[in-house]
């Protein structure tokens, strides 16, 4: 029966506008994809997550106010089934065990392509979906 989610609900969080419009236009080619809103630091992602309850953040690493791997953190507690894309140009591996232990599901640098960003999110909503058939 090969039903997919018509609306994939996506929240992007990173601090600079040109970012976001970027990753806006990458997730728009996906016609599953809605980006449900914006947050400009760590504490709007909470407050956004908390009033649209999206399926997935992608939340860049070093935003003001709260950074993102604080954000994460409370994200995975009030909504511990949303999928957090953490958004870094930091390409260390402390940085993504870092970006795990706050509660990340995936870790994508700023510097790939788009689709990167775009086939990382589809393929954590497949497997949660499919691991909530067990």
């Amino acid at each position: 029966m090969g039903e997919d989610p018509i609306n994939i609900r996506i929240l992007v969080a990173d601090d600079h506008e040109t970012v976001r419009m970027g990753v806006r236009m990458a997730l728009a080619r996906e016609p599953q994809f809605q980006v449900c809103g914006e947050a400009a630091n760590g504490r709007e992602a909470i407050a956004k997550v908390k009033e649209l309850h999206p399926d997935a953040i992608v939340l860049d690493v070093s935003m003001p106010l709260m950074n993102g791997l604080e954000a994460a953190r409370e994200i995975r507690r009030v909504s511990p089934d949303a999928k957090i894309v953490m958004f870094s140009m930091y390409d260390s591996a402390q940085m993504m065990a870092t970006a795990r232990e706050a509660g990340a599901d995936a870790f994508v640098l700023k510097s790939a392509p788009g689709q990167e960003l775009v086939q990382t999110i589809r393929h954590l909503l497949a497997d949660s979906h499919s691991n909530g058939a067990h």
